[in-house]
């Protein structure tokens, strides 16, 4: 089935009145580890970093820069 003009408007309408847009940049190799983690659970790479944050919200975590692996900050 062919992608029509009006699906492709009604999908650039949907997206710009029901979506944010958040850019991520990470260090080199991290996401390839998050892709590999979201795809072992079967979900998108969006979905799982999207319920890591929301899981960390939940459970009031703090951010401990001490028990992070990634030193680029």
């Amino acid at each position: 089935m062919a992608y029509t003009e009006a699906q492709k408007k009604a999908s650039i309408k949907y997206i710009s009145e029901k979506t944010d847009d958040i850019r991520l940049r990470v260090p080199k190799g991290l996401k390839d580890k998050y892709k590999t983690e979201a795809e072992k659970r079967s979900m998108s790479m969006t979905q799982f970093i999207i319920e890591c944050v929301e899981n960390a919200i939940k459970n009031n975590e703090r951010f401990n820069f001490r028990r992070c692996n990634t030193h680029w900050y």
